[in-house]
């Protein structure tokens, strides 16, 4: 059972398991989307909204997620949201069209966005001292890790063509499992809520969530539709929403409440810049992994499981570079940062080399070294960037600060695939090897930009890692 005003060691993993369902579904499409494609006769847009648009409903509801559970309860928003992923999971597993997947989709991203707060809310409320530092550090390496473990598990199970249910397995398997996790966490996870909450802003919120809808899905559709004029009037209403949510949320903190997007936090030079590299880093990031799955398969033929298994170099890496991170980051400072965007600009410029001038007897083998280098700096580089935006955070303002920080990492996945991820799209029918050169290498570029803007974030230092923890 929980311990009286803590958590059972065994609870820390149970909340893990319960992030990490909602985390690595973002990416378990990735490896199905040609199968997909096939069983629903879905467009390339329409493959793309399946990934983003479960993106821009968890990165808009992110902060309303937390601030319900600082009200309501920790756990038993966590359960509510668990439920709803889990119903949400089903929804898409036994989807018929490719309309209806997109919305489940969209459920599912909500949902999730209720259920992950709560995980590292939770530890910032029930656990003290190392057991707090070791279990924020697992969640760290839990949200990385799911991301790659995402891909390798939705090419398993696609492969495995479980009853002759092609892909559907990669979202039932979210029912069994948060199952577990439900009963599992009423056993050790204790009731916890915020003595002081903060308001729920919900004007900023539905301008937040317009914003990214009016700017994701003209990009996402665009260009496959032939921008229409209702893609370019959603395109300029994005700019108008993103005008009217800075001065509602700049209203609102002149009350004396506390927005979703609090201005005077993102005046700090560390929120201001870090966000920004951040966001960059995940657009990146996202376009990665959207691209690389379809590349594998549709260009060099491999199946859905020799897809995933193809990632498991980075995966490893990243798991080995999410662990030792923050002894290096200690010791270096922004120098282990920098050295970090340096081996992934080196993994991700070898694997153009690899797929261009190989381009098609490319064997997978040959992926694993360039990939091992992307996970092993992209780790160091996330973990870095990370610190760095919360490190000038007030300590009574540090749960929001990241929440931010989420939000906007969300958004950032997402805005790569609808445009990075168009742009390879776009670029295929030419030539793949092309699409992929020119994707990855956009990915080079903002690693680059990354390196170089390193030495404006702020020194890191030990009191940073105490003084503001990571929490949602």
């Amino acid at each position: 059972m929980a311990r009286a005003g803590g958590l059972h060691g065994f609870g820390v993993y149970v909340l893990l398991a319960g992030a990490f369902l909602p985390i690595a579904d973002f990416f378990i499409v990735n490896v199905a989307l040609p199968t997909i494609a096939a069983s629903l006769k879905a467009t390339p847009a329409a493959l793309e909204l399946v990934v983003s648009v479960y993106g821009v409903a968890y990165a808009a509801m992110l902060v309303l997620g937390g601030r319900l559970g600082d009200r309501f309860g920790r756990h038993s928003l966590f359960l509510v949201g668990l439920c709803g992923f889990i119903l949400a999971s089903l929804a898409c597993g036994v989807a018929p069209t490719i309309d209806i997947l997109i919305v489940a989709r969209l459920v599912q991203g909500a949902t999730a966005a209720m259920l992950v707060p709560q995980v590292l809310a939770t530890f910032q409320a029930t656990l003290e001292g190392e057991r707090k530092t070791r279990a924020i550090a697992l969640y760290g390496a839990t949200s990385g890790i799911a991301a790659v473990v995402g891909q390798l598990a939705g090419g398993l199970l696609v492969s495995a063509d479980l009853f002759g249910t092609s892909w559907r397995p990669i979202f039932l398997i979210n029912i069994p499992l948060g199952i577990i996790v439900f009963f599992a966490s009423r056993l050790v996870v204790p009731a916890n809520r915020s003595p002081h909450p903060a308001g729920i802003d919900l004007p900023g919120t539905v301008l937040f969530a317009a914003t990214l809808t009016a700017l994701l899905v003209p990009l996402t559709e665009g260009h496959s539709l032939g921008w229409p004029a209702w893609t370019r009037m959603m395109l300029a209403a994005a700019v108008v929403l993103a005008i009217l949510t800075v001065i509602v949320e700049r209203a609102a903190e002149a009350r004396g409440e506390v927005p979703l997007l609090p201005p005077s936090l993102l005046k700090l030079p560390s929120m201001s810049r870090g966000l920004a590299m951040i966001t960059l880093f995940s657009v990146g990031f996202g376009a990665f992994m959207f691209v690389f799955a379809l590349t594998v398969q549709n260009g060099l033929g491999a199946n859905a499981f020799e897809s995933g298994l193809a990632i498991l170099p980075m995966a490893i890496m990243f798991f080995i570079g999410s662990m030792v991170s923050p002894r290096m980051i200690n010791r270096f400072g922004r120098g282990a940062l920098a050295a970090g965007g340096i081996v992934q600009a080196l993994g991700l410029a070898l694997l153009v080399a690899i797929m261009v001038l190989g381009w098609p007897n490319v064997s997978l083998i040959e992926l694993a070294v360039p990939l091992m280098l992307i996970g092993a700096g992209q780790s160091m580089l996330f973990s870095g960037l990370f610190r760095a935006v919360l490190a000038d955070v007030p300590a009574h303002l540090a749960g929001v600060g990241s929440g931010v920080l989420i939000t906007l990492q969300q958004s950032g996945l997402a805005l790569g695939v609808a445009t990075l991820g168009t742009l390879y799209l776009a670029l295929q029918p030419a030539s793949i090897s092309k699409a992929f050169g020119i994707v990855i290498a956009s990915q080079f570029a903002i690693i680059v930009v990354l390196v170089l803007c390193s030495g404006l974030l702020p020194r890191f230092t030990r009191h940073q890692v105490s003084a503001h923890p990571v929490e949602m």
